[in-house]
């Protein structure tokens, strides 16, 4: 009995490595390779363009992010400075005053120590006490406004010095928001330079000739609303003067953040020329949209300034005739174009 268990025993391990050194149970045991995930399909050339058209606005709100912490910036750094001179002549103030109160000092000790007011109260002589009583009267003034100077002055340093704390926290924090801003530009841009890169020298002609197609249909639209009917082409010569310098920078290569003589972004491009024109302007398109006065447009003149899309993130000055000189993006040329070629936010009149 025992002999058959063994025997039984022996068949069944023989069997189980039969099993386990067959080939075909050895593959099964093995993991198949997962099969490679299909292709993606490929953007199309329009998706394309609206994906590099996005990307650069984006940069463009960013950039006027980066401009409004630069003027900012600007600002408070001068503020801080007005607050330094001022904290200075205040120093120089109170060491004045403080003199002053140590020569009044110095007089008390040589008259044996005591205020003039007593030694008048102690003199036997009427005529010498008559003398002196309008003379201690305006000691005693005098006296009087030098403490109240020299607390005021002293008041004055410490809201000086609070202000100028503010001011400095203020231009901290705008420094990390321009650096955050600087850093989601280059981003986008890159971004966008690298989508184009790809893109065969055919597939570029292609890209652009899709760009200029949709701009020429949206300034058809635009124009086909019959907006120009009733503008008028007469401007005051401030903004003539505006015109004549932003036509004159065409040509010139749009740089993020540049305000000139070489290079422009949109609003860059705008407030230097009004500028040119004797009027100082804000420096952002979103600044521009909210501060200056807004125009219908059908009472928009050559000079006025067209800011574009919700974010008011694009601004081109109107030049007449349904058209704008504007400052477009990275890798463009300040240029002439439709006005109607982009969403319209609105019409301001900077004056």
């Amino acid at each position: 009995m025992n002999r058959h268990r063994h025997a039984l025993a022996a068949f069944t391990v023989a069997c189980a490595l039969t099993v386990l050194a067959s080939p075909a149970l050895t593959l099964q045991a093995t993991a198949a390779p997962l099969p490679s995930p299909p292709p993606l399909p490929e953007k199309s050339l329009e998706e394309v363009r609206l994906e590099i058209d996005g990307l650069y606005r984006e940069a463009a709100t960013a950039t006027d992010a980066y401009n409004l912490a630069e003027e900012r910036a600007k600002r408070q750094s001068g503020e801080i400075v007005r607050l330094a001179r001022m904290i200075e002549n205040g120093r120089k103030r109170i060491e004045g005053l403080k003199a002053q109160a140590g020569a009044a000092a110095r007089a008390q000790y040589r008259n044996g120590g005591l205020p003039e007011g007593a030694q008048l109260v102690l003199t036997n002589d009427p005529q010498l006490f008559l003398d002196n009583a309008g003379r201690l009267q305006e000691g005693q003034k005098a006296t009087k406004d030098l403490i109240s100077d020299l607390t005021r002055t002293q008041d004055e340093l410490t809201t000086y010095a609070k202000e100028a704390g503010d001011n400095w926290t203020k231009l901290e924090a705008g420094r990390v928001k321009q650096a955050q801003a600087k850093k989601e530009i280059n981003d986008k841009i890159e971004a966008a330079k690298k989508l184009e890169s790809k893109l065969a020298a055919d597939e570029l002609a292609r890209l652009h000739a899709l760009e200029l197609r949709e701009q020429n249909r949206a300034q058809t639209a635009w124009l086909g609303s019959g907006i120009l009917a009733g503008l008028s082409e007469r401007t005051s010569p401030e903004a003539k003067r505006a015109v004549e310098f932003a036509t004159a920078q065409i040509g010139k290569p749009y740089v993020w953040g540049a305000e000139g003589p070489n290079s422009y972004d949109c609003s860059g491009l705008t407030q230097s020329a009004w500028i040119a024109a004797g009027r100082t302007i804000p420096r952002t398109s979103q600044e521009q949209w909210r501060l200056l006065p807004h125009i219908d447009i059908k009472d928009m003149r050559p000079g006025d300034l067209i800011i574009y899309f919700h974010d008011a993130s694009h601004v081109g000055m109107y030049v007449g005739d349904g058209r704008i000189v504007h400052a477009p993006r990275p890798g463009r040329d300040v240029t002439i174009t439709g006005a109607g070629t982009m969403d319209i936010l609105g019409v301001v009149r900077p004056g």
